[in-house]
């Protein structure tokens, strides 16, 4: 596939996780991803928390939180853009997923910390502090490749 290809079905499994799979031709992938967004969704109450949260009602957000559930979320969304990105012929760089994993690694503490960390005064939430955890999660995911790389170039050509 060329650039274009991989990047559009990256951008569609941001829109929802499945849809770059179902680009991919791995249906039964790309439907049981589908599935688990909705389930966790659903069962997380991330659409009504969302809404919440862009209205600024923080504090409703976080009591309509079912953070048993909305902890999956993370992981089920960056894997699902890893993959669809790598299977697309994205990712052939050695520790190319790096940025997704502290992606979804950094977006998972701010999950945790979503109810206590504040800015200008104010609770972050379940939607907020998750959005901007996921900044650092690049970052180190991108700087930890580039040193690794940089570092262990006999590795890197073989891997």
């Amino acid at each position: 596939m060329n650039q274009k290809n991989k990047y559009e079905i990256l951008l569609w499994s941001i829109a929802l996780p499945g849809f770059g799979q179902l680009l991919n031709g791995k249906y039964i992938k790309g439907l049981l991803l589908i599935f688990l967004e909705f389930l966790v969704n659903v069962q997380g109450n991330i659409n009504k928390i969302i809404v919440s949260s862009f209205l600024g009602n923080i504090e409703m957000a976080i009591e309509q939180a079912n953070y048993q559930w909305i902890m999956f979320y993370p992981c089920l969304y960056f894997f699902a853009m890893w993959d669809a990105f790598k299977d697309a012929g994205g990712g052939k760089e050695p520790y190319s997923f790096f940025p997704f994993v502290f992606s979804a690694y950094f977006m998972t503490v701010g999950v945790i910390y979503s109810t206590r960390l504040m800015l200008f005064g104010q609770l972050l939430g379940p939607v907020w502090l998750p959005i901007l955890s996921i900044l650092p999660g690049l970052l180190v995911g991108f700087l930890l490749k580039w040193i690794i790389t940089k570092n262990n170039p006999r590795k890197t050509k073989n891997a």
